[in-house]
């Protein structure tokens, strides 16, 4: 298992981003928003590039936007070995924390785990109807 968090893992392509949030799905966990979409198997070598977002809307200080980022990041770090266990295919995906209060590390590593709980469910369910459609 590989615990880093590598520069190949940030998710910077354009194309990518704006694909991501006007065709990609959610799945929330309050105060999470977890967005993905599948992406075409290219250069990329890692299977899932992330990205994070916090509003300024909701924190206006830089210095709280930065935390809740650190602590999506390391609890997305420490769980990432399960979505890998979902599925093989690529994807782009995205964290939008949508809360207006400062959360603690323990309520983001439940919500984040809480959110790959959801996305493996929806995984299943879209594998099943596949199967089932053939």
């Amino acid at each position: 298992m590989n615990f880093c968090f590598s520069k190949e893992e940030k998710l910077c392509k354009l194309e990518h981003i704006q694909k991501l949030f006007s065709e990609g799905k959610s799945v929330q966990s309050f105060p999470l928003k977890f967005l993905y979409i599948p992406i075409e198997k290219r250069r990329e070598s890692t299977q899932f590039q992330l990205l994070i977002s916090v509003p300024k809307r909701n924190f206006k200080k830089a210095v709280d936007r930065n935390r809740i980022k650190r602590l999506i990041r390391e609890s997305y770090r420490l769980q990432k070995h399960q979505l890998a266990t979902f599925t093989n295919e690529k994807y782009a995906l995205a964290f939008i924390f949508t809360s207006k209060d400062m959360p603690t590390y323990d309520l983001i590593f439940n919500k984040v785990n809480r959110c790959f709980e959801k996305f493996s469910q929806v995984l299943e369910t879209q594998t099943k109807d596949c199967t089932l459609e053939k």
